[in-house]
C-alpha cells in the first residue's frame, strides 16, 4: 500500500511535551515557579536537566539552544549560575528524592572536569540521591577523554549518550561536522575502559546528501559498537529559527519519499541487529530498561525523547531548560542575558510556562500513549473530576483519511497504528492536538 508522501510532508509537533513550547506564555513567572515547588511534598521524586548551551563550535543541522565559545571565562561564569540555581531550588522545595539526573547541551563536558564536580557535589549536598535510577550525560564523541571519562565514571554517572549523527565523509563535510567512525568507537572504548557501560548512540537522517545506502552503513556501524540505545532522528530543517541552518543547501535535502525509505532502512536494519523498536524513533537491546518499561506499557516520553523516568516533577536548570512540575511547565529564559541577569538578581530565571488544565492533562494523556505504544484506548483514559465523557468523533473522524492511506486502523474508540504507519504517528497524534489548528508556529515535517 502506498501511504502517499503529502502526509510525510506536513509539518507538525514533535510532541516531546503537550502542550508544545510554542504555547507557554509569560503568565508563568519566578513567582508562580517558587509557589509551584513550594507545594512539592517532601517524599515527591525528582528528575534534575541541567541544561548547557555552549559547544566549540556549530555544527550546520543543529537545532539545539547553544552558542560557541573558546574561552574559559564564561563557562565558570555558567557554572556559577547553575550552583546558584541548584541552591535556589533546594531552597524552594522540601522535596529531596532524586531519581534520575540527565546534564545536555549543547556539550556539558564543556565546563570542564573541575566544574562538572564542583555541580555533581553541590547536587549530592543538597539532594538525597539513594534511589537515583539512572545518571545520563550527553556528549560529543570528538572530545571524549580518558580524564573525561573517568571523572564522568568518579561523578556517578552511568549512561553517555554520543551524537554520532553520520559516518559518511561527504555528508559530514555538507553538515560541517568532520567525525569518522573510529573516532565514535574510540569514545565508545574509552567510556567503557572508565566503567561507563550503558551507551546510546544519536543518528540522523535526512541530512544533505545521505542516501539510503548511507543510512544502512550508519546503522550497522553503529550497532556493530553494541550500544544498549539507538535513536534515529530525522533532521529538523528550520532556517527560520536556526541561521546556522542556512548554510546547509536545501536543494541537496532528500525528499519526502527519500526520507521515508531511509527512516525505513535504519528501522530494518536496526531490527536485523537485534534491536527492538521503540516508539517512534529509539531503538532498544531486548533487556535494555527502555524495552522493559515499553513491553510493561510505562514507556514515558519527556523533553529528553523516550524515558524510564515516572519522576514525580521534573526541575530544568540552566538557559532555556523545560521543567514539569504537577501543575504544569516552566521554562528559563532562553539567551543567555537574560538568564543571567534574573539570576543575578536573586530570583529564578522562569520566563514562561503554562499551567495545565484539565483538557491539556486529557490530551497529553492520550498523546503520549500513542508516541509511546503506538496505540491508545480513548475510553480508558483517566479523566479529571471535573470532565465529563468526551465523544473524540470529530477527532475520530479526522483520521478517517490516515486510515484510507493504511497509517492508522480505528475499531470503535481504539485508535492503532499499523507497522507501516509507524514513522507517521505524530500526525496521528496532531488529531487530538488542541492548539494545532490555531497556532502560528512552524514546525518540522512529520517523517
Amino acid at each position: 500500500m502506498n501511504i502517499g508522501h503529502f502526509n510525510a510532508e506536513r509539518s507538525v509537533p514533535r510532541y516531546t511535551s503537550y502542550p508544545t513550547a510554542p504555547h507557554f506564555t509569560p503568565a508563568i513567572g519566578p513567582d508562580r515557579y517558587v509557589s509551584w515547588l513550594a507545594d512539592l511534598p517532601s517524599h515527591a521524586t525528582l528528575s534534575l536537566y541541567l541544561h548547557v548551551p555552549y559547544c566549540t563550535a556549530i555544527c550546520n543541522y543543529c537545532g539545539c539552544h547553544t552558542k560557541a565559545v573558546r574561552r574559559k571565562e564564561p563557562l565558570d561564569r555558567y557554572a556559577g549560575r547553575l550552583l546558584r540555581e541548584i541552591g535556589m531550588v533546594g531552597q524552594a522545595t522540601s522535596a529531596r528524592r532524586v531519581v534520575h539526573l540527565h546534564w545536555g547541551g549543547g556539550t556539558p563536558s564543556i565546563l570542564g572536569e573541575g566544574q562538572i564536580g564542583r555541580i555533581a557535589d553541590r547536587i549530592a549536598e543538597i539532594f538525597d540521591l539513594s534511589e537515583l535510577r539512572e545518571h545520563a550525560f550527553e556528549l560529543d564523541p570528538r572530545h571524549v577523554t580518558a580524564s573525561l571519562a573517568k571523572a564522568l565514571a568518579a561523578n556517578g554517572v552511568d549512561r553517555a549518550s554520543l551524537g554520532a549523527q553520520d559516518f559518511s565523509p561527504r555528508v559530514q563535510q555538507a553538515i560541517g561536522r568532520i567525525q569518522p567512525f573510529d573516532s565514535v568507537a574510540a569514545a565508545v572504548a574509552t567510556l567503557r575502559d572508565a566503567g561507563i557501560e550503558r551507551i546510546n548512540l544519536d543518528l540522523m537522517y535526512g541530512l544533505p546528501f545521505q542516501s539510503v545506502e548511507d543510512i544502512r552503513r550508519n546503522a550497522a556501524l553503529a550497532a556493530s559498537l553494541h550500544p544498549q540505545r539507538v535513536a534515529i532522528f530525522g533532521y529538523a530543517h528550520v532556517p527560520w529559527l536556526k541561521a546556522n541552518q542556512r548554510l546547509i543547501d536545501q536543494g541537496a535535502l532528500p525528499g519526502a519519499s527519500e526520507r521515508i525509505a531511509q527512516a525505513q532502512a535504519a528501522a530494518d536494519t536496526l531490527v536485523q541487529h537485534g534491536y527492538v523498536p521503540i516508539g517512534l524513533d529509539h531503538f532498544a537491546k531486548p533487556n535494555d530498561d527502555l524495552a522493559v518499561a515499553m513491553r510493561a506499557g510505562r514507556l514515558q516520553r519527556n523533553f529528553q525523547g523516550y524515558t524510564t523516568d515516572t519522576a514525580d516533577a521534573l526541575i530544568g536548570l540552566g538557559a532555556s531548560a523545560i521543567g514539569r512540575l504537577p501543575q504544569g511547565f516552566a521554562q528559563n529564559a532562553p539567551d543567555m542575558a537574560a538568564y543571567s541577569r534574573m539570576l543575578d538578581a536573586g530570583g529564578f530565571a522562569t520566563a514562561k510556562g503554562l499551567a495545565l488544565s484539565p483538557d491539556d492533562r486529557m490530551r497529553g494523556q492520550i498523546i503520549e500513549r500513542l508516541m509511546c505504544d503506538m496505540s491508545v484506548d480513548l475510553g480508558a483514559i483517566d479523566l479529571p473530576d471535573s470532565m465529563h465523557a468526551v465523544d473524540f468523533s470529530s477527532e475520530l473522524d479526522s483520521l478517517v483519511p490516515l486510515a484510507r492511506d493504511g497509517i492508522v486502523q480505528i475499531a470503535g474508540r481504539r485508535v492503532t497504528m499499523t507497522e507501516q504507519g509507524r514513522p507517521f504517528v505524530r500526525l496521528v497524534a496532531a488529531a487530538f492536538d488542541g492548539y494545532l489548528a490555531s497556532s502560528r508556529a512552524r514546525h518540522s515535517i512529520a517523517v
